[in-house]
């Protein structure tokens, strides 16, 4: 398996060399345009609903689904604002020198290959959650957006949520002393997806492109439309989906950067009895060293139970951080409380004031036209994503991951090490990375 090359210069230069290195050629195709032109790549329901908050600030040049169906319902829900031209082919978008940046809302295991392709036709790229499959296609997505100057915005739109901002603001500006644990959870009540076998694909699909780099099973009904995050092959579970918005908020907070020293994740399939693959119950944990005297080690602790509706503090996402001198405990749900060292509640505490755009969209196109780096951006992204990847790698293998965090595996485990990437479709696929 490939290793990510150049990953310590990517790591080292990203949050400050991405800005001076990558921006040379953006919102140059802008010019003479009253808005940029994009291309939706993915038309299910995510894309139906980012559509909306794209409409009025974006033309929309192409909408791309290998289901035709889903394709029709996008163009009809988008109504006035629909694309002129669509395609299954997700190569056509790319090919159009009009279209400015793309908006890709696929499967998980085409947000990476998609996303590489389109740096590599340098457009701009807004990618839904999370941004990659596996660890290693993060890595090669993180060094495309480099080489090729273009920007990317992830798809964790809590970056661009007053409220969570203005609580994490409030950590480095000190509230609670220095951050040391956070404690995220993803708490709720998925459905039974059931046992299904093998089918015939409907005849409205072109079910090879929807597979696309990965390895080629056949069509089976549990592992299509949103089912699908529940299979290795095209998700990444619960803790990708969800849990990804949750554990970035979490290492944001924390203020950690980078890859862990020290995973542990445990769990299983407690509750469901059906066709998943990945565990409906999981505790994880990560830890960042202490690099000296004044910089201590931390550690983010992430809980998912996908079976029940009994959560912490009332709300089914959340997380708790614990300072040196208090605790501080944030929802996207709007929820803020903090307490003191000696956990006497803090009266009337709000959220900091922090300057952000209208929305996590708009703050993707301004970044495109005002030649800066958007709030959620890869570096940022891929560092939350490995901890997703990191994590099911550790429950798949059954045991703790130490981390080698220069070359970024996984020290004396081969099994680990090759679930830091994936298996490709066998005979190849023009979408499969070239370092793979």
């Amino acid at each position: 398996m490939t290793r990510p090359s150049r990953r310590n210069w990517m790591l080292s230069t990203a949050t400050t060399g991405l800005s001076a290195l990558a921006y040379q050629r953006v919102a140059k195709s802008a010019v003479g345009k009253s808005k940029l032109s994009i291309g939706m790549i993915g038309c299910g329901g995510r894309a139906r609903g980012l559509q909306k908050s794209f409409a009025n600030e974006a033309d929309l040049g192409w909408a791309c689904d290998p289901d035709a169906q889903q394709l029709a319902a996008f163009q009809q829900a988008a109504g006035q604002h629909a694309a002129p031209a669509t395609s299954s082919d997700l190569r056509r978008v790319l090919d159009d020198k009009r279209i400015d940046a793309v908006v890709i809302a696929t499967p998980d295991h085409w947000h990476a290959p998609a996303a590489i392709l389109a740096c590599q036709a340098h457009k701009h790229v807004y990618v839904e959650k999370p941004c990659s499959h596996n660890l290693l296609e993060g890595a090669w997505l993180l060094e495309a957006a480099a080489q090729n100057q273009v920007v990317i915005q992830h798809g964790t739109q809590s970056r661009s949520n007053p409220h969570i901002a203005g609580a994490i603001q409030l950590l480095h500006d000190g509230l609670i002393g220095e951050v040391l644990v956070c404690k995220a959870w993803n708490v709720q009540r998925r459905r039974n997806i059931g046992h299904a076998r093998p089918s015939t694909p409907p005849a409205h699909v072109d079910y090879d492109t929807w597979v696309g780099p990965a390895e080629f099973v056949p069509f089976q009904s549990n592992r299509f439309h949103y089912d699908w995050h529940w299979w290795h092959n095209f998700g990444t579970g619960d803790i990708g989906n969800d849990g990804t918005h949750e554990i970035d908020i979490a290492r944001w907070g924390l203020g950690v950067h980078g890859l862990p020293s020290m995973v542990t994740a445990m769990g299983g399939k407690f509750y469901f009895d059906d066709d998943q693959q990945f565990p409906d119950t999981a505790t994880c944990a990560f830890q960042w060293p202490g690099k000296n005297s004044e910089q201590a080690a931390k550690q983010l602790i992430f809980e998912m139970r996908i079976w029940s509706k009994n959560y912490p503090h009332n709300v089914d996402t959340g997380i708790e951080f614990y300072g040196t001198q208090g605790m501080l405990f944030v929802s996207k749900r709007g929820k803020l409380s903090v307490w003191d060292e000696d956990n006497r509640p803090l009266r009337d505490i709000k959220p900091a004031e922090v300057s952000m755009a209208a929305s996590h969209q708009l703050d993707f196109l301004e970044s495109i036209e005002q030649t800066r780096v958007p709030v959620a951006n890869m570096v940022e992204a891929h560092d939350s994503c490995s901890l997703v990847h990191l994590a099911n790698v550790s429950l798949r293998v059954g045991r703790s991951l130490q981390i080698d965090t220069k070359s970024g595996t996984v020290v004396g485990d081969k099994t680990a090490s090759t679930l830091l990437g994936r298996s490709y479709r066998e005979g190849g696929h023009w979408a499969i990375p070239a370092q793979a």
